[in-house]
């Protein structure tokens, strides 16, 4: 099974955090470590991505998380060809709105948004409820990158602080993802 790169978003995830569960679980999850978690600027982040994904001999699935999403879209909108063929798949977990009103201040360049589709299958996975993005605004996300889109109620951020610790549902969605990859290889 290909490796995955866990993309934090801003500030990091902490302990209780499904991407830090998934990383103690799954010793094919590797988190990509940025320099700045907390004012960021998307270049730094788009680079560092480009970096991992560059050194690895073989196809990986990213799975990101709120500001992570963006970088995604950036990177994909940026990267080069032989990178972007590098990567099978991405679950793409509550994706912030940088341009809208609840995004937290310091962060630059992650909005706006690139808007093109994805050259690898995802999935988005957004919440009915989550302050950083209004569901119509995750749903343009994903038919923009042209993927799959599961809307949680009540869910928040799909953090560790709105009750997703290990968060089972989602792992299932990221070994679909990867059985989607493998099929089609």
């Amino acid at each position: 099974m290909h490796p995955v790169l866990i993309l934090p978003g801003l500030g990091n995830s902490g302990p209780d955090h499904w991407q830090s569960h998934w990383e103690r679980q799954d010793s094919s999850c590797e988190r990509v470590i940025q320099n700045d978690w907390d004012t960021p600027r998307c270049r730094d982040w788009v680079d560092r991505l480009d970096h991992v994904v560059g050194q690895r001999n073989g196809p990986v699935v990213l799975a990101a998380h709120s500001s992570a999403c963006a970088l995604v879209a950036h990177w994909a909108a940026s990267a080069s060809s032989p990178q972007l063929e590098r990567v099978c798949g991405a679950l793409l977990v509550a994706p912030s709105d940088p341009d809208g009103a609840n995004y937290p201040p310091g962060p630059v360049g992650f909005g706006p948004v690139p808007l093109l589709p994805l050259p690898f299958p995802s999935i988005v996975v957004a919440s009915a409820d989550d302050r950083y993005i209004e569901p119509t605004r995750a749903r343009q996300y994903a038919d923009a990158w042209r993927s799959r889109f599961v809307l949680l109620q009540g869910a928040g951020h799909i953090n560790a602080s709105s009750g997703f610790g290990p968060w089972p549902e989602g792992y299932a969605l990221l070994c679909a993802l990867r059985a989607e990859e493998h099929a089609d290889a």
